[in-house]
């Protein structure tokens, strides 16, 4: 009978020492991003082995040692509370698991530290877990304002669209529209909030935009707060609003390639050259020497004229040595410009060719009688 007693006091032990063993890990129940440290105090120089489980699959995440944090209230700070120049960059598994070292080093603000980890790109996600750096200043934690806290209540969204100038290179603008609600227990008067706009691997760069109005208490407002990139901006971006050095959401933001101006750089690539050709060929026709027949003004070229004597001088090449000497023997008759060939004195009274009119010339005909 006793030992029946003994088992079920027995089970009740071993239920209330593993019970604070089942609450030791809630993220992980929960199933969101966890972070494990292999060391929860460490000195500088040294190094530890983050671990982590519950992560996006394939994610770029960067883990930092920051000051001035806890993870209920987070980096309160911002990353300039951490040690960036000693941070580390690892990317999960397809399981979303990680591991690896991150060597420790002082952050630039007292602590309390912890280990916080970080998506780079894709949806924002983090985790922090406490450590503590030996030797490292330690100071409480500026008190919370009493002031109220603003948290988003719906999804965020960009609304705008782009125009004939965008198309040809215009900055591409938006409008980042979202409700935040007052959780605090006094109103938010003109609250201040940071815009930042971040493409690829590069950390956003902030923007401070003011709303106009008071947030009562329990209320809700609908933000409207203006967004614009850089001329030619081109890619996939992401929009993120910070209030109370917290990222409070985030939205992306594809822009289309502005084919305007690749348009515009093809013609002028082939305007420009034939612009320049129709100049030089109208440059070159302008120098070129033109006719004598179609200049008004003197030749700015005599031709070589070469004497007609010469001409009949000169041996005449593909003839044979008898058809020379018959050319050379054939009479040749001249005009001169001042006569007609009627009045030529080397041609009246002849119509024929000349000949040889002597009695012994072997041509002349022989009469009977005048032997």
């Amino acid at each position: 009978m006793s030992g029946k007693v003994r088992i079920p006091a027995l089970v009740a032990v071993l239920a209330l020492l593993l019970l604070p063993l089942a609450g030791a890990t809630p993220a992980a129940a929960a199933g969101g991003p966890s972070v494990r440290l292999s060391k929860s105090q460490a000195g500088t120089g040294g190094s530890i082995t983050v671990s982590g489980s519950g992560w996006r699959a394939h994610a770029l995440l960067m883990m930092l040692i920051c000051g001035q944090a806890t993870p209920t209230r987070g980096v309160i700070g911002g990353t300039n509370s951490c040690a960036n120049a000693d941070g580390r960059a690892v990317t999960t598994d397809a399981k979303g698991v990680f591991s690896k070292k991150l060597p420790v080093s002082e952050p630039p603000v007292p602590c309390p530290c912890v280990v916080h980890v970080a998506t780079v790109t894709g949806a924002s996600a983090s985790a922090d877990t406490v450590f503590q750096v030996a030797g490292h200043t330690v100071e409480p934690l500026p008190a919370e304002p009493s002031a109220g806290r603003l948290s988003v209540l719906s999804d965020t969204r960009l609304d705008g669209s782009s125009g004939l100038l965008t198309w040809f290179g215009a900055p591409p603008s938006r409008t980042l529209v979202f409700t935040v609600g007052n959780a605090g227990s006094s109103p938010v008067k003109n609250p201040v909030f940071q815009v930042g706009t971040s493409h690829g691997v590069f950390a956003p760069q902030w923007d401070d935009q003011q709303f106009s109005g008071t947030i009562a208490p329990g209320g809700k407002a609908e933000i409207k707060l203006p967004v614009e990139l850089s001329a030619g901006a081109h890619g996939d971006y992401t929009v993120s609003m910070k209030y109370g050095g917290r990222v409070l959401a985030e939205q992306p933001w594809g822009v289309g390639r502005p084919w305007g101006v690749t348009l515009f750089w093809i013609l002028v690539c082939v305007v420009v050259p034939a612009a320049v050709f129709r100049i030089g060929m109208a440059v070159v026709d302008r120098l070129r020497p033109r006719r004598a027949g179609r200049s008004t003004g003197p030749p700015r070229h005599r031709s070589l004229r070469v004497p007609t004597e010469l001409t009949l001088r000169m041996p005449k090449f593909g003839k044979t040595a008898a058809s020379q000497e018959a050319d050379a023997a054939a009479p040749t008759t001249s005009t001169l410009p001042w006569f007609t060939p009627d009045s030529d004195p080397g041609t009246a009274g002849r119509l024929s060719a000349p000949h040889d009119d002597s009695p012994t010339s072997p041509t002349t005909p022989i009469r009977k009688g005048l032997t």
